[in-house]
């Protein structure tokens, strides 16, 4: 079956540009695995060599973390749509506080 997925822009140089592509797949792995095949370099920035998803990238079915259902193994219906997001993470914060903030 046929999925959108939508790309952060990071990832879009491996498509062309393009912000949504399609997919097959019966699941989440099978349709990145469809995407490597139609797009090369794209999956190795979400997969990891172990073949887990990479820490800092968050990948949805819909509006659900697949890590919180069965990561790749996640089914997908007809109507789903998946969506691959760079985590945010990191900083720090000054010991004196934030900026403009009395110490």
């Amino acid at each position: 079956m046929s999925v959108s997925v939508n790309l952060p822009t990071v990832l879009r140089v491996h498509a062309g540009g393009t912000k949504t592509v399609e997919a097959e797949g019966a699941t989440v792995g099978e349709a990145l695995r469809d995407l490597e095949a139609k797009y090369p370099g794209l999956v190795g920035q979400v997969i990891n060599d172990e073949g887990a998803l990479h820490k800092f990238v968050n990948v949805y079915v819909n509006d659900d973390d697949v890590r919180y259902l069965s990561s790749l193994d996640t089914p997908l219906g007809p109507s789903d749509e998946i969506s691959i997001l760079p985590a945010v993470a990191g900083g720090a914060v000054d010991q004196s506080g934030f900026p403009g903030e009395a110490a």
